[in-house]
């Protein structure tokens, strides 16, 4: 596979220090019953869904170079409805894309 590469819409090394410790803390409360760690970097998922929010793509067109629509699909409704996304925003908040 070649090297990813990168969009303006990924995070940033800062914006990620900030938005980490979010998702650690959520992947802590929500541990898999199948004992699945995951297979996709966070980092990558977050980057997917920003993309796909800034650039309004359909879910099934985000780049292949993301981890697969399903997944960051599958993140994004479970964050959502997790209410993880009112957690970070205060985290985010500033921030200028």
């Amino acid at each position: 596979m070649s090297e990813r590469r990168g969009y303006y819409t990924d995070t940033t090394d800062a914006q990620w220090a900030l938005i980490e410790p979010v998702i650690t803390a959520w992947k802590a409360a929500h541990p898999s019953v199948s004992d699945h760690q995951g297979h996709y970097e966070m980092r990558r998922v977050v980057d997917a869904l920003f993309h796909q929010n800034r650039s309004g793509c359909e879910w099934s067109l985000l780049p292949t170079d993301f981890p697969p629509a399903s997944a960051v699909k599958y993140y994004f409704y479970r964050w959502r409805d997790d209410g993880l996304d009112r957690d970070s925003h205060p985290a985010l908040s500033g921030w200028q894309r």
